[in-house]
């Protein structure tokens, strides 16, 4: 009787249901030095273990991001800190106990052992435990960190979907987890840890009067003289401020231009382009629908909440729609829609580009 053959390796880039084998093998992929698609709360990560320098090398390549972009790692729980960072001030603890598992980032001293291809070649690292059951179960099976950033093409717009990935990756990626639609659909808080003050580097669902009512004091902002504006965000720290991910101008954007525009301009500028033989998508929140057969209408919700779940995953649908142009209603000037502010001001800045050039 002839030996039977090996069952043959499952194809690259399959979407997976979160099984426990399915768990086990993404983990066993990670040892191996592969890569692979991982929900979390806030979007979807390409994941690679973190203590090996050719494994972040292929996230690198197959997202087509700046090797000097530093990279987020992932936590089984905040005991782990101390293998990646040193130093830890008490106010950073305070707030892993209060904020994780959960869409908080710190950004640290980093460990000697951290690679310099995770941090960007900073002396820092940003460190955080997210709070989906799958993320967790996969960091708690493989016993380290994880490095994963958005899961999608460099800067372009965030995945919030098994599918996302998949569209935008291919058979880049060895398998991607399917934990459904991330729960929170925008990118965690940045807090940077490694000055004297502390300093949101990138806004996020945690906000700066969150993290005050942990540590007693309100951490600086970036850029906090521009939330709500549709102007392009400052992309110019100081030289001591540590790079971090979403930090550059353009970023989280689709192909098609986008344009923000305030309310009360919404519809006359969609009939102006639709008038001009453009096809026009908007994006709206408070703005009813006209109903001019012109327009491809996206009611938003109105609830910030709801607006950041559902952001990404309304700009690839409108991206996919065969649009010229894209119009979104400018947001609230309130603390409360900063990050979103944040996003999508970046998003204007980096759209129209030709995909292939990322």
């Amino acid at each position: 009787m002839s030996a039977s053959k090996a069952a043959p390796a499952p194809a690259r880039g399959l979407i997976e249901p979160p099984t426990l084998t399915a768990i086990q093998r993404a983990a066993d992929l990670l040892r191996a030095g592969d890569i692979v698609g991982m929900p979390t709360e806030t979007v979807y990560g390409l994941g690679a273990d973190a203590l090996n320098p050719e494994a972040v090398a292929r996230i690198f390549a197959a997202k087509g991001r700046p090797a000097d972009h530093p990279l987020i790692v992932h936590l089984p729980d905040a005991s782990h800190m101390t293998r990646w960072a040193s130093s830890i001030p008490k106010e950073a603890i305070a707030l892993a106990r209060a904020f994780w598992p959960g869409p908080l980032t710190l950004i640290l001293k980093r460990e000697a052992g951290v690679p310099d291809e995770v941090t960007g070649g900073q002396d820092t690292v940003g460190l955080r435990v997210p709070s989906h059951s799958i993320a967790l179960a996969l960091l708690q099976v493989f016993d380290s960190g994880i490095a994963a950033p958005s899961a999608n093409r460099f800067g372009r717009i965030s995945p919030t979907t098994a599918a996302h990935v998949q569209e935008e990756l291919g058979d880049k990626v060895a398998m991607v987890l399917d934990g459904g639609a991330c729960a929170v659909g925008i990118e965690s808080t940045i807090l940077d840890f490694s000055r004297d003050t502390p300093e949101i580097l990138r806004p996020g669902a945690i906000t700066a009067d969150d993290i005050a009512r942990i540590i007693g004091r309100r951490p600086r902002v970036r850029g906090e003289a521009d939330a709500g504006s549709a102007a392009a965000p400052k992309a110019g720290p100081d030289e001591n401020t540590p790079r971090v991910s979403g930090a550059l101008a353009a970023h989280y954007a689709p192909a098609t231009p986008l344009k923000m525009l305030a309310a009360a301009q919404l519809v006359e500028e969609a009939a102006t382009l639709a008038g001009e033989g453009s096809r026009v998508a908007v994006l709206a929140h408070s703005v009813a629908d006209p109903h001019d057969a012109r327009f491809i209408w996206h009611a938003a919700s109105a609830d910030v909440a709801a607006y950041g779940h559902d952001l990404y995953a309304s700009l690839r649908e409108l991206d996919a729609s065969g649009a010229d142009f894209i119009l979104l209603e400018g947001l609230p000037a309130d603390d409360a829609w900063r990050a979103i502010a944040d996003r999508l001001g970046r998003a204007v800045v980096g759209s129209g580009a030709d995909q292939d050039e990322t």
